[in-house]
């Protein structure tokens, strides 16, 4: 066999006696594709003991009788400026996503991948931006709280089981289970960080064009130096959280009053699109 020829058993799973030809092969080249070979199947194999071990609560909620398990994650509660967004999603209970991950361990372009398998796999999944008013109002905790209550109640017909990223949030008749550090234990809470980070990331990207001198862009909305010497030459835009300093030493007007927005990525076509 050629290298060519090689090349391309390698690269359509080759059997048992097929690697066992290979490793009697005496080329260099040979040894050298056989090697990196092995080291792939080692990565894969490596990457599923890790996804199998993150579907550990979702694999003990079926075993205890659940149809559906649900994941819920939020992004956004630390900054200055923008709404919260809460996801949850409900995964195919033997599904596997590479690289799935807490949402901070992946990078954007990552990330924006793994947003399109997610939705392309999943059973359901559900957005709430939580309105800046809404934070202020009731503070991030409580509207936190709120706002996974309502993606909770919205899924409970397809499951009854949520796994919920440090939040206590309750609902009747779903059994919720917080879990610290969720987002990097369960794949389902996992999933529903990457749909809320994506989605935020995305609202702040708009609001960039509108707002250009605050770098929502690059910080999120988050206090890095150039957004807030922004803030202290422009003052605040109706999307900073009259809630959070600086802003709130500024003793501005409440932020306008709007609901919270819960819509399916899956199913419909809404698209957050901020107004000057």
């Amino acid at each position: 066999m050629n290298i060519k020829e090689i090349k391309n058993i390698l690269a359509n799973e080759p059997n048992f006696q097929q690697l066992e030809a290979l490793k009697e092969d005496k080329r260099a080249g040979v040894q050298k594709l056989l090697a990196s070979y092995i080291k792939q199947q080692e990565k894969i194999a490596a990457e599923r003991l890790r996804f199998a071990k993150m579907q550990e609560y979702e694999n003990a909620a079926y075993a205890a009788g659940a149809k559906a398990v649900m994941g819920i994650d939020e992004a956004g509660r630390g900054p200055l400026a923008g709404p919260l967004v809460i996801a949850g999603v409900i995964l195919p209970q033997n599904i596997f996503i590479s690289g799935l991950n807490d949402s901070k361990q992946i990078s954007a372009k990552r990330r924006d991948a793994l947003y399109e398998e997610i939705l392309s796999k999943a059973h359901a999944a559900v957005v709430n931006i939580v309105s800046v008013s809404n934070i202020d109002s009731k503070n991030i905790y409580r509207a936190t709280m709120e706002g996974m209550e309502e993606i909770i109640k919205e899924l409970k017909p397809l499951a009854k089981v949520a796994l919920i990223d440090a939040m206590p949030a309750q609902c009747e008749g779903v059994k919720c289970q917080p879990i610290v550090h969720g987002d990097a234990l369960s794949v389902s809470i996992a999933a529903a960080s990457i749909i809320a980070k994506v989605t935020r990331d995305r609202i702040m990207e708009r609001l960039d064009k509108i707002y250009p001198d605050y770098g929502f862009a690059g910080n999120k909305g988050y206090g890095s130096s150039a957004h807030m010497e922004a803030i202290k030459k422009l003052g605040a835009t109706k999307y900073h959280r009259r809630s959070y300093e600086p802003v709130k030493s500024l003793n501005l007007l409440p932020a306008p009053a709007e609901a919270n927005i819960l819509y399916s990525p899956l199913k419909d076509s809404y698209e957050y699109m901020p107004e000057e």
